[in-house]
């Protein structure tokens, strides 16, 4: 499918575009050793893939865009692999941020920034600051970021809220008996971000990896098995007919 009509006509009726896509980008690697090239050439493959992704989804109207960059169990890969990862990122946050500006691209980035370099995390500041006020697609990059690193940092964070405000255990426990889903994920890294309607994996794996663990309790989730670094327009239009053809019922049952 390469276009909205065609994914109408998949799902007998107008098509619904996502407004929050989150893809999981395997295969880098295996796409480099089946290649036989150096492992980092599949990374340069990757990111060309999620620049063509990224411009795709915003014409369709996809409105945020999160993608599994590194995560937090990441750091215990080999160092030179850590190393050429880091070049990488350093190379595009330095010279695609004019291509997100002509755009219309707000960049964000989610996860434990203090882990990288100090110059990698002036980077992300700098450009985040730099398209905070575009208006199209916002790409959510996570990077050093993990499902239940995210939820562990999210009660710490009630928490130290609470006890910021209620000074007696009697006042802090009632606080805590009134939490609710909509407060709590005020305290994880995407409070400001809807949670994703389509999850996508590439490669061919069936697991979730710790990726976005509270925010896809009902996402619609779509495995290709393409790898990453082929993955193009087509198989994301793909996805979002496949996430037409369901039937969103968010746990409530609907006569027939």
């Amino acid at each position: 499918m390469s276009n909205q009509k065609e994914m109408a006509q998949a799902s007998n009726g107008p098509a619904i575009i996502p407004a929050h896509i989150a893809i999981i980008m395997d295969g880098n690697g295996r796409w480099a050793k089946g290649k036989g090239v150096p492992l980092i050439l599949g990374h340069k493959e990757g990111a060309a893939a999620l620049k063509r992704v990224t411009h795709h989804a915003g014409i369709l109207g996809v409105k945020y865009l999160t993608v599994y960059a590194f995560s937090s169990e990441n750091w215990r890969r080999p160092q030179d692999w850590i190393d050429d990862l880091m070049g990488l990122l350093r190379f595009y946050l330095k010279h695609e941020v004019k291509e997100l500006l002509n755009n219309n691209i707000r960049l964000r980035v989610i996860g434990d920034k203090s882990q990288f370099a100090p110059d990698i995390q002036n980077l992300i500041e700098k450009s985040e600051n730099l398209t905070e006020n575009n208006t199209g697609l916002t790409l959510v990059i996570a990077l050093n970021y993990g499902g239940r690193k995210d939820i562990l940092q999210a009660c710490r964070n009630f928490v130290n809220h609470l006890t910021d405000g209620y000074k007696t255990f009697s006042s802090l426990s009632e606080n805590m008996a009134t939490l609710n889903e909509e407060e709590f994920s005020s305290f994880l890294y995407t409070k400001d971000i809807p949670d994703p309607d389509l999850m996508i994996r590439s490669s061919g794996e069936y697991r979730i990896s710790n990726f976005l663990l509270w925010q896809i309790a009902y996402s619609e989730l779509v495995f290709s098995h393409k790898l990453w670094p082929d993955f193009n327009e087509a198989d994301l239009d793909d996805a979002i007919g496949m996430y037409n053809s369901r039937d969103r019922r968010f746990g409530a049952v609907f006569a027939d």
